[in-house]
């Protein structure tokens, strides 16, 4: 009868050496591709941006704790501070900084503690910060500083419609993908990140460059962002095929937006995915079938910050449907 009980805790769930610290700490090393390419392209204003969303995020969060809900703080474990960084990757450079507060205040506050904190969120933080000011401040939200112009500069008045907008706009005038090509940068120049957009989600290769890294490290498995990537590329395939003068290729969808960063640190948070391998391709096709809807027939150029929070809500049904055998049985 000396047998130990068995703890059951919410996620995430963490084995082997590493601690909830530890395998944020991986996370925020993965990022810093993305923050350098970022920087690079929109400069001193990127790294305004980033910095007062991931200062904001932590003193939130140790505000709420301390004083509202009268708990131990948790700040060091680097779960807020990733919340701010992520949140920070899906916004404009030239975004008004008291905006990117708000951000951070609806994403620690509305969508992690007001669920109770770490691990009882349902949604992402980030991506429900993101949303609430695409929601809010739409012209703000939606206005992308030429990339590679006054870098040193804090204001910038001079600015590019990103890929994604330039076909959305080309489709609502009558015109196909192949009359409004000519207006975009070359598939090299979208893979780099030459192309105006969110601070993170411009360089595919220093996405992939942090996804190599998170797989070797163990913190995430592959099968979220291959199966959201691989869906993606299917289903716009598939419209590509039927009428390519009118469509995008999929590799032109997959360069473009938010479809890398959401793929390989959205969709892929610990506490808002499905627990097992089944579950999470599912999750990641149907992130990958909602994107392509939103972004084909939809009224925004983009979906996957949509897609991802449509799908966290389903997640407790995928876990349902998705149980593993149960030992002895």
């Amino acid at each position: 009868m000396n047998k130990k009980p068995l703890t059951v805790a919410l996620s995430p769930h963490t084995s082997g050496h590493y601690s909830v610290r530890g395998l944020m700490t991986k996370v925020i090393a993965a990022l810093v591709p993305a923050f350098i390419v970022g920087a690079y392209i929109f400069g001193i204003r990127a790294v305004a941006v980033t910095a007062v969303a991931a200062i904001s995020a932590v003193v939130f969060e140790f505000i709420i704790q301390k004083f509202i809900l009268k708990l131990p703080t948790s700040i060091t474990d680097g779960s807020a501070m990733i919340t701010g960084l992520l949140l920070a990757y899906n916004l404009p450079s030239h975004i008004p900084l008291w905006m990117v507060v708000i951000g951070s205040f609806v994403a620690i506050g509305v969508g992690k503690m007001a669920f109770g904190g770490l691990g009882k969120n349902p949604f992402n933080p980030a991506l429900v910060g993101r949303v609430f000011l695409l929601i809010s401040f739409p012209v703000a939200m939606t206005s992308w500083p030429k990339p590679l112009l006054h870098r040193l500069a804090w204001t910038d008045g001079i600015t590019a419609a990103t890929p994604l907008g330039i076909f959305k706009e080309g489709l609502r005038a009558g015109q196909g993908f192949t009359e409004v090509v000519s207006l975009m940068p070359g598939y090299w120049d979208l893979f780099m990140g030459k192309m105006g957009g969110c601070i993170g989600e411009i360089s595919a290769l220093a996405l992939l460059l942090g996804f190599i890294y998170l797989i070797w490290q163990g913190v995430i498995t592959w099968h979220i962002p291959v199966s959201m990537v691989g869906s993606i590329f299917t289903f716009t395939g598939v419209f590509w095929l039927i009428n390519p003068e009118k469509y995008p290729d999929p590799l032109f969808q997959i360069l473009t937006g938010g479809v890398m960063l959401g793929a390989i640190f959205m969709a892929t948070d610990y506490v808002t995915s499905p627990m097992t391998k089944k579950g999470m391709v599912i999750f990641g096709v149907g992130i990958g079938l909602i994107t392509v809807v939103i972004r084909l027939f939809g009224a925004y150029p983009e979906g996957v910050s949509f897609a991802i929070l449509i799908m966290n809500g389903f997640v407790p049904l995928i876990n349902r449907v998705c149980k593993p055998h149960r030992f002895g049985e």
